[in-house]
């Protein structure tokens, strides 16, 4: 059996052109070997995984491949000397490193001596190194390599030419996987890719040690399920779900998706952070100008591209700014859940424009929402009605003989809160079904038309916006025996209809002077939306009036 090689070894780079992410560096060390203009001191520094002991022993190798007339392959390795300075950090260690430098090379033109972790040595052997440092034979060169510049001594990086490695891009590390995959004939999602380089956070190292990981995982074929599996991380797709239920208000489904990724061992600060920075790049893809910053797939762009378009930049700031608050106050919570979840209710009520005035902290309230699942709508039965009858009716009014009833459901207590509902809806059906001896005028269609658009009007005086929305929504259409059918959209428009029916048939039975009317409610899901709730969709409509208003505004760069 083939002794396996991890990616990180078996792909180190040769050469400076297989350095990925550090090509300033890497052309200004050619350069400089090509030009005879090297520093006798060099100090590589930067995060772990970046390429500073690569291109140290990359330029060892090609410091006396410049002046040597033996062949390429001519590696020099007894002209090239590594101290790990982690565990050789005392005086010694450095005395017998300042001994062998007096020694000039046997073959080639330079000793190099390359220090890695430099910064663990100890004072005293800083101090014992620094001469050593200032005045070098014409024949040593030194590379220091560290993680930590902060912690070496001013005189030494004062004696130094030092390098910055900085972090290796989220492009350039999937580009580098992509070619390691091609070689290894390994087939991998592009997505899959790019979820391992984000993971490595700018470490080709840590990068290659997570693509051997998923490999050994899945095999051949790298998928982003996958991948996202392996590493335990939330895919792409839970956020674009999260902010399409956001948008659309549907609050309860928000808690239960939220729900679902606790359930897969993720924490809420981590989930909380990932949401403002997916609403970032969603507010970086709304201009073609910062299109560049998303450090997504192409297949990811695309579907941040067409999320973009239906959130607008409004709602994306105080989005960002709940979950940054968020973000602040989790670790001093007490209740981490919680907060959390007000956080991503208060960002799901954003957009709702069901009340006059909406404070910074708004919630759409419990009732709009049909929260009870079916099995607790079964339980929750209101009494039903066996049988009604009256005995006596003195002018308008009507005396009750005893109902007889019969219910679904366990008797609930007398002086429970539950039972009084039900009390009164048994005797609001009631009141509303027994007009006999009142008057029944016949009106038109469009009389009742005419009311009906009065009534809208004055639910608008009194505040009452979301009612009187759900009660212009469409045209009331008079049916036989003075019945009003009324189309909704939603079931859930349907119910908060429900709630004001009584309101609203009270009205129309004065104005007609018709207490025969009722009001039946069915719901049409297919039917078009005819008004604007919102400043987006407001703004649309007056789009269609007059397409010149788009030109308007992106030449003035206005807001909604």
């Amino acid at each position: 059996m083939e002794h396996f090689i991890v990616s990180a070894r078996k792909y180190r780079p040769q050469n400076f052109e297989d350095v990925v992410g550090q090509q300033a560096i890497t052309n200004t060390l050619e350069n400089a070997i090509k030009n005879n203009h090297l520093a006798q001191a060099l100090l590589f520094t930067g995060p772990r995984g970046v390429g500073k002991t690569s291109c140290a022993r990359i330029l060892a190798k090609n410091i006396n491949q410049q002046y040597a007339e033996l062949s390429d392959d001519e590696d020099f390795a007894f002209n090239i000397f590594e101290l790990d300075a982690a565990s050789n950090n005392s005086v010694d260690d450095i005395r017998n490193l300042t001994d062998q430098v007096r020694i000039p090379p046997q073959t080639g033109k330079y000793k190099v001596y390359i220090i890695d972790e430099v910064h663990m040595l100890s004072q005293a052997a800083f101090n014992a190194f620094l001469k050593t440092l200032e005045e070098p034979p014409a024949h040593a060169i030194f590379i220091l390599a560290t993680t930590e510049k902060h912690k070496i001594i001013p005189t030494i990086l004062s004696r130094c030419q030092i390098f910055d490695f900085k972090r290796i891009g989220v492009l350039d590390a999937k580009n580098y996987l992509k070619t390691i995959a091609e070689k290894e004939n390994i087939t991998a999602d592009d997505d899959a890719l790019h979820i391992i380089a984000q993971k490595a956070d700018g470490a080709m190292r840590d990068a290659l040690s997570i693509f051997d990981r998923v490999v050994s995982f899945s095999g051949k074929n790298l998928t982003r399920e996958a991948v996202t599996e392996n590493l335990n991380v939330l895919d792409y797709e839970t956020y674009f779900n999260m902010t399409d239920l956001l948008l659309e208000n549907k609050i309860p489904d928000v808690l239960i998706a939220f729900n679902a990724v606790l359930g897969k061992g993720f924490e809420g600060h981590h989930f909380i952070n990932g949401l403002a920075t997916h609403f970032r790049d969603l507010l970086v893809a709304k201009d073609k100008a910062t299109i560049s910053l998303l450090e997504v797939g192409d297949t990811t762009k695309k579907k941040y591209l067409q999320q973009a378009i239906k959130a607008d930049i409004p709602f994306l700031m105080q989005a960002i700014n709940k979950a940054n608050d968020c973000d602040l106050n989790y670790r001093t919570s007490k209740n981490q859940r919680l907060l959390v979840e007000l956080t991503l209710m208060q960002i799901a009520s954003i957009t709702f424009d069901g009340e006059k005035k909406k404070s910074a902290n708004y919630i759409i309230p419990a009732t709009f929402f049909q929260a009870l699942s079916p099995a607790v709508k079964e339980i929750s039965k209101p009494i039903e009605k066996k049988a009604i009858t009256v005995s006596k009716v003195e002018g308008s009014k009507s005396k009750l003989t005893k109902p007889i009833l019969r219910t679904t459901v366990r008797r609930s207590s007398s002086l429970s809160l539950k039972s009084v509902h039900q009390k009164k809806e048994v005797k609001k059906s009631v009141i509303e079904e027994n007009y006999d001896n009142h008057p029944k005028d016949a009106f038109t269609e469009k009389t009742l038309q005419e009311f009906w658009k009065k009534y809208t009007l004055i639910l608008q005086k009194k505040g009452e916006s979301s009612m009187a929305s759900i009660v212009g929504t469409d045209i009331p259409i008079l049916v036989d025996n003075f019945k009003i059918q009324f189309t909704l959209p939603n079931k859930l428009m349907q119910d908060q209809f429900k709630k004001g029916r009584s309101k609203l048939l009270n009205f129309l039975r004065e104005k007609l002077n018709n207490y025969g009317i009722s009001i039946e409610s069915k719901v049409n899901e297919t039917i078009e939306k005819k008004f604007a709730y919102t400043p987006q969709e407001k703004y649309n409509k007056l789009k269609e009036i007059n397409p010149l208003l788009e030109k308007l505004r992106q030449t003035f760069e206005l807001d909604l």
